[in-house]
């Protein structure tokens, strides 16, 4: 039984030197735009709102098709500069990688960021043609596996065109957030976490979903991921769970850097 939800949903503190984190991704992030220079398409704007922007790397050639990387923080933090160099895997195997930043809460609600999403992936992919593959990290992993939900935020169009969806350490139900400290500023109520829950609702007919865990990352992490492949099993579709072995909430999304790990190739189907 759980009964401090604020701990239960706490990553840095059960993490040697998790304190650490997010700082540690700015650097690589950074070098590796540099190092992508005129192949780095950055602040790209998909909307009116100042964080509606996103940033597309390009590969050598003309891309085999769209990895978008949807970032984390509890929806409430960071942007899309931190992940840079996750995009090196997917672009080293001939994909282009969009990386969308979007506005936080309190200003916007969750269901506003994922409409965001939605429009940040139909931008980017009006400039890339091709298969889909939607994947995101923690709260960025709740909006991957919400974009393969029903009522689908995307249009039909844009839909028919996701090859897969790997959500990683999602938060897949809502509601427990409701019990912590940040849902002062979440504001997430019972209509919401129905509405927006991908563990909730059912999945677009015919998507293909690897739900993708560390397997030292927190229990409620775990189940999360564990719960969105059971529920999505039954409803028939083709669902992974994966729980790597000796990865933790932060360092569970390093192999997209990688163009060999099984993370990178089991994100495109390779």
């Amino acid at each position: 039984m759980i009964t401090d939800w604020d701990d239960a949903y706490a990553n840095a503190a059960y993490i040697a030197d998790g304190e650490r984190w997010p700082d540690a991704w700015v650097a690589p992030a950074q070098r590796w735009r540099e190092t992508c220079g005129a192949r780095a398409l950055l602040d790209l704007s998909y909307g009116d709102a100042p964080r509606n922007r996103f940033d597309l790397f390009l590969p050598e050639g003309a891309p085999r098709g769209l990895v978008v990387f949807i970032h984390g923080g509890y929806w409430l933090a960071l942007d899309k500069s931190y992940w840079s160099h996750l995009s090196r895997g997917p672009l080293e195997r001939g994909f282009a990688v969009a990386m969308p930043s979007y506005t936080l809460c309190p200003e916007a609600r969750i269901g506003g960021i994922v409409r965001e999403v939605a429009a940040a992936i139909a931008a980017a992919a009006a400039r890339v043609e091709g298969p889909i593959f939607i994947t995101g990290h923690s709260a960025g992993g709740h909006l991957a596996a919400r974009m393969a939900a029903l009522p689908s935020p995307l249009s039909p169009e844009i839909a028919a065109r996701i090859a897969h969806v790997v959500p990683i350490s999602a938060l897949a139900d809502l509601r427990p957030l409701m019990r912590t400290e940040m849902n002062e500023t979440l504001r997430i109520d019972d209509a919401e976490a129905a509405a927006e829950s991908p563990a909730l609702l059912a999945p677009l007919p015919g998507a293909r979903v690897t739900c993708w865990v560390g397997a030292d990352e927190r229990p409620e992490f775990r189940r999360q991921s564990a719960l969105l492949a059971n529920v999505w099993t039954g409803l028939g579709i083709a669902t992974a769970l994966v729980e790597e072995p000796g990865r933790h909430h932060f360092d569970v999304i390093d192999g997209l850097e990688d163009p060999d790990h099984p993370l990178t190739r089991t994100l495109l189907g390779e």
